[in-house]
């Protein structure tokens, strides 16, 4: 029972982790989706700005309205677009290392990425097509399963199977992550109808949407979702350290090589 007790602790800790951090993203893209989407980010007076009767103006390459002052533009104009490549599986000595290496198998619910099912040496690094990527590189899926985001946390590499994109100088990756999803919606309801099943480059490089011609809303943003997305990383690190310990505990509480009383 006690082992039992010891195992139901950490996992209950595990969910009410996982339920934090629901519910932490639910409040950034929420807060995203009022000012981007719906153009009810504080106007000059600190009001909503279409709610209080803020200038629209009609797009034609958006075919839509959209506040006095934006642009339709791409995902490129705020980010780098990146590719990523595979060591070949012939070099044994490319594999096993010490750097993550990032598929669409690694992609789940989590916004973070904090380690990957595959690690490369730094020899299949530098004798591949994939590159380092930097802390808080955007991960998106372009095959197997599609649209899929995530958000390095350590460095990372990244086989062709997905894009990277880097916020520019100035961007948030906050901002920059739920501009990507509000991208892959646009192509998800592009593709109703059709199997939606791969991301090109030129769905990314050729998909417009509105954006502020300037990045003044942009950083107001940033500056409340960011300390949310630290939360969330810092949640998801604990996590993984609790899963590790349970999974180290299980095996050894089961055979009798360590009693609760140790464990603790």
């Amino acid at each position: 029972q006690n082992i039992v007790a010891l195992l139901d602790a950490l996992e209950t800790k595990i969910e009410l982790n996982n339920r934090i951090n629901a519910e932490l993203e639910a409040m950034a893209k929420t807060l995203y989706d009022y000012w981007f989407v719906q153009f009810d980010f504080p106007d000059a007076n600190g009001k909503p700005y279409k709610t209080s009767g803020g200038t629209l103006v009609y797009n034609p390459t958006l075919k839509r309205e959209i506040p006095e002052g934006w642009e339709a533009s791409n995902v490129l104009k705020v980010a780098h677009l990146l590719g990523g490549g595979t060591p070949t599986k012939t070099k044994k000595e490319y594999w096993n290392g010490a750097i993550p290496f990032f598929t669409p198998t690694d992609s789940d619910k989590n916004i973070f990425s904090v380690e990957t099912e595959d690690y490369i040496t730094a020899e299949g690094l530098k004798k591949s097509s994939t590159r380092l990527f930097e802390p808080y590189t955007v991960f998106i899926t372009a095959r197997g399963s599609v649209g899929r985001l995530a958000l390095n946390a350590v460095p990372m590499a990244m086989n062709q199977s997905c894009y990277a994109l880097r916020a520019k100088d100035g961007i948030s990756y906050t901002f920059l992550f739920f501009l990507i999803k509000e991208l892959i919606h646009h192509l998800e309801v592009k593709a109703s109808g059709s199997v939606f099943n791969s991301i090109v480059s030129n769905d990314i490089e050729y998909t417009n949407l509105a954006l502020p011609s300037d990045t003044t809303l942009m950083e107001k943003y940033a500056a409340i979702v960011e300390p949310i997305f630290e939360k969330i990383e810092s949640t998801t690190k604990e996590n993984k350290k609790l899963s590790s310990l349970r999974d180290w505990l299980l095996p050894m509480l089961m055979n009798g090589q360590v009693t609760v009383g140790e464990a603790s």
